[in-house]
């Protein structure tokens, strides 16, 4: 039996979909309730669709309720990175820009491109990713409020409001870390991963939480130079000929909650960590640029991370780099 395509294009609102079945396509639109995921249930049915493999796009937590109804279905379904998508559109010499044809685009993409299936983050998981991302969220936040501080506004009215503001961010911040916390100390696989994470010069607790966060279940990557591509901390090379050698550039396709969450503990690694310390100050004294040097450390120290999870043993600085999958 022949298993049907379904292009999803998800927006906060609603969702099109286009289906590939038995050699024809047929559009439609639901509402992105529960009651519009059950109207696309019976929908399906009466387009007689027996085995489905359903494809959309990573667009933070819009697509996230359907996949998971869809996953519960018994259907197969793949969540693919948008700039994947993005490039494919491109290949195809895409000229409107509708949901329609996204949706289209989607299921073509699904139909002739090898997509890896999805399946839901454990709860208690999705759960410390939603408190994350609050928290990032917040620190995003203050960092404007302070930047609109450090522009000493004349008004003196605005400068008192702007600092509440940010006293009240400070302990909305507060809050947030202390949830965090309190859940990574209610489940024990949590913890017990944390606690591995904290074992590397870098990474605290709260960067350790919000790096299981984002990472996910790790065992769903083979090896750690496929968690570098998915964070995109990837190096991208400019090379042609004889006469283009441009700089090596981080990919940046690829989770950006990963890197911004990466960005401070490498720094941090780069003063501290026996293995990372040594590995920048080579590249450094190669005349690496500043940025380089860091985007090196962040993968450096994804590496480490993914070598702690995967063998679920503390860091070593005299075992790790024994590793074939730490290689940079």
């Amino acid at each position: 039996m022949d298993t049907s395509i379904l292009g999803i294009d998800i927006s906060k609102a609603k969702f099109d979909v286009v289906l590939l079945h038995q050699g024809r396509s047929v559009h439609a639109v639901f509402a992105n309730t529960r009651q519009g995921f059950g109207k696309l249930r019976h929908w399906l049915k009466k387009q007689a669709v027996h085995q489905l493999h359903a494809c959309l796009e990573a667009t933070g937590t819009y697509g996230d309720d359907l996949a998971g109804y869809l996953h519960g279905q018994g259907y197969a379904v793949s969540v693919v990175n948008p700039s994947r998508i993005k490039k494919y559109a491109e290949s195809q010499m895409q000229r409107n820009k509708t949901d329609k044809s996204d949706a289209m685009v989607i299921a073509d993409f699904c139909r002739t491109q090898p997509v890896d299936l999805w399946s839901p983050p454990d709860p208690a998981l999705r759960e410390l990713r939603e408190l994350v991302r609050r928290l990032e969220d917040l620190h995003q936040m203050r960092t404007q409020e302070q930047n609109r501080l450090k522009a000493e506004p004349d008004n003196r009215a605005v400068t008192r409001i702007l600092r509440k503001h940010i006293t009240f961010l400070d302990n909305q911040i507060q809050e947030i870390e202390d949830l965090i916390c309190q859940h990574i100390d209610q489940h024990p696989d949590l913890k017990h991963q944390k606690d591995l994470l904290t074992s590397i010069p870098g990474l605290g607790d709260i960067s350790a939480s919000a790096l299981l966060a984002e990472i996910g279940d790790v065992h769903s990557f083979e090896a750690a130079r496929q968690l570098a591509a998915f964070a995109g901390v990837t190096p991208r090379q400019r090379q042609s000929g004889s006469s283009v050698h441009g700089r090596s550039r981080l990919v940046k396709i690829g989770n950006p909650h990963l890197r911004r969450i990466l960005f401070m503990p490498a720094l941090s690694a780069r003063r501290c960590n026996p293995i990372i310390k040594p590995f920048c100050d080579n590249l450094a004294l190669h005349h690496k640029p500043k940025m380089v040097v860091i985007g090196a450390a962040m993968r450096k120290l994804l590496h480490i991370a993914f070598g702690v999870l995967k063998s679920d043993t503390p860091f070593d600085p005299h075992f790790i780099p024994q590793k074939a999958c730490l290689t940079p």
